[in-house]
């Protein structure tokens, strides 16, 4: 029995039938149509430009010839990925580049927006802090082109560093199209243009972390360099982990137009990528079935280190790219 004061439960509370008339809620497919329409645009350009090329995978299996197209080019099976197990020399020599190379950024390139970020994090003036953000986002919005002609003009034979030696008679410097410093300059080059980018992500991670942390960690006599090794970091730890894995599985590629635009000055020895590779034997060369397979093989190794990264992630507690 209810009182005056006390209003009846409603059915639907009581977990009985709504009232006749009364209207259910709709599905959320229908009620989001508008949402999912505004979907489909994107949707038909990662089907047309990233997954319907996948199709062309199938002259790495062919001896294809563009003039007769896929569909009436020879079936070749697995005769183009013969230079991936005899020893071609112009293949080794771009393998052993792009192993260095990867080994390299992720040594020296992959660390530096996580130091910058700390770096950025610690300044006082959040007025200083903006003003540094937005002179460092800059170099990302610069092409290629541009940036190799800014690095010739100041480091090049006939670039300002070199002017200003030969005007105190002290020689040149040769860095530009120099074999030697080619990695060094190569990352060098990524460094300047896109740790200043790299570091949005971090300062997002950053700016969540609780300050009552830091207050506690300095009440318990925790100097800065502990705080940041307490606190800070261990903040970050899983977008660093999911970042790493994302880079193992763009591990093979290195920075095709970067290297591309450089490659007349060194030599191919010395610069000779896969991204290279396939570009100078396939397009160039026509050797269409051998850079399709050799492309094929570095998409099937990044699916695999990334896979493989993932496990390893979850072995130490860490969520990574997906959970298994």
């Amino acid at each position: 029995m209810t009182t005056l004061d006390q209003p009846a439960a409603r059915p639907e509370a009581r977990g009985a039938p709504p009232e006749k008339g009364r209207r259910l809620p709709r599905p959320r497919r229908r009620r989001d149509r508008a949402l999912f329409w505004f979907l489909l645009p994107g949707i038909a350009v990662l089907l047309l430009f990233q997954y319907v090329p996948l199709l062309g995978n199938v002259i790495a299996f062919q001896d294809y010839q563009p003039f007769i197209g896929i569909m009436h080019s020879r079936w070749s099976g697995l005769d183009n990925f013969s230079v991936l197990f005899d020893g071609d020399q112009q293949f080794l020599h771009a393998l052993v580049n792009t192993l260095e190379l990867t080994l390299i950024q992720v040594v020296f390139v992959f660390p530096a927006p996580i130091l910058l970020a700390l770096a950025l994090n610690s300044l006082v003036s959040e007025r200083i802090k903006k003003w540094v953000q937005n002179v460092l986002y800059l170099p990302h919005f610069l092409s290629w082109v541009v940036v190799v002609s800014l690095f010739q003009q100041m480091l090049g034979n006939d670039g300002l560093l070199n002017l200003f030696l030969r005007a105190h008679e002290m020689g040149s410097w040769n860095i530009i199209g120099n074999p030697d410093l080619f990695k060094a300059l190569l990352t060098s080059q990524v460094i300047w243009k896109d740790t200043g980018w790299g570091t949005i992500l971090f300062l997002a991670a950053l700016s969540r972390v609780d300050n009552d942390l830091y207050e506690a960690a300095a009440a318990d006599g925790a100097s800065r360099l502990r705080q940041t090794w307490h606190v800070t970091l261990p903040a970050l730890r899983g977008l660093v982990v999911l970042l790493l894995i994302l880079r193992l599985g763009d591990a093979l590629s290195v920075g095709f137009e970067q290297i591309l635009l450089q490659q007349n000055g060194v030599g191919l020895d010395s610069s000779q990528v896969l991204d290279t590779y396939v570009y100078n034997n396939g397009l160039v060369g026509g050797q269409w079935g051998v850079s399709a397979a050799v492309g094929l093989v570095k998409g099937v190794v990044g699916v695999v280190l990334v896979l493989g990264a993932n496990k390893v992630a979850h072995l130490f507690g860490e969520e990574g790219v997906y959970r298994s």
